[in-house]
């Protein structure tokens, strides 16, 4: 591809994913100013790469895969820095939920779930905001984290239950 078609894709890649990136370095990483970071180094990534892109996934889950693993990186560069879930949630409880009235009805009960969600194991917490939070059907999970399918279900389940324990003790949940 010349030049000019790879900044007219990365420029449609942009507007079509850089929300949905930021969000995700975001859950890694819990600095927005650290995921937008992340996401630009993803799409410099992307960039450079676009040519060698053989269409074996789709380009969601290819730029999903470049930013879980610039996060990563980044994160092992960077161990020794750790930002609290709360902050996190206080910072992005805006921007994650999708419209003003959404937010004024279950402000207070998303805020408490979301800092339930961030405070399960890593393993875990990954494979349910993919799943929930960006939608991604299992087999996308299994890409975008590497892992195999068994694992994605075993986690997902796993996070489920733990979540509900940790919901019914804040008496989020009841049955």
């Amino acid at each position: 591809m010349d030049e000019n078609r790879n900044e007219i894709i990365l420029e449609e890649i942009m507007v079509e994913y850089g929300n949905d990136l930021v969000r995700l370095a975001f859950n890694y990483v819990k600095d927005k100013e650290t995921a937008k970071d992340v996401v630009q180094n993803s799409f410099i990534k992307c960039y450079k790469n676009l040519d060698d892109f053989r269409n074996e996934s789709s380009l969601k889950t290819w730029l999903y895969r470049i930013t879980i693993n610039e996060s990563k990186d980044y994160l092992r560069s960077w161990h020794h820095r750790k930002v609290q879930a709360k902050s996190f949630v206080q910072e992005t409880a805006k921007s994650i939920l999708p419209s003003a009235e959404d937010k004024v009805i279950k402000e207070s009960e998303n805020q408490e779930i979301r800092q339930l969600i961030f405070s399960l194991p890593k393993s875990y917490r990954e494979v349910i905001f993919l799943y929930y939070y960006k939608s991604l059907i299992m087999d996308e999970i299994v890409e975008v984290t590497g892992l195999n399918i068994s694992t994605v279900k075993t986690r997902l389940r796993r996070g489920k239950q733990k979540l509900k324990i940790m919901m019914e003790e804040a008496s989020i949940y009841e049955e």
